[in-house]
């Protein structure tokens, strides 16, 4: 079952889901960085938003 949209909280933000295209659209446009970027530094750091931002070398 999909995201529900209407709910969206600091748990929706505290992970990185690559396949929903609304998360890969507000991370991406949120740290400037490219969905291929995104998905590197997912597939390096896992999940957590903030883990992610670490190897993007961007604040959470």
């Amino acid at each position: 079952m999909p995201d529900d949209l209407n709910k969206r909280g600091a748990q929706d933000r505290s992970r990185i889901n690559l396949n929903e295209p609304h998360e890969v659209k507000y991370w991406t446009q949120k740290w400037g960085v490219s969905i291929e970027q995104l998905k590197a530094a997912v597939e390096k750091a896992g999940p957590s938003s903030a883990a992610v931002a670490m190897v993007l070398g961007k604040p959470d």
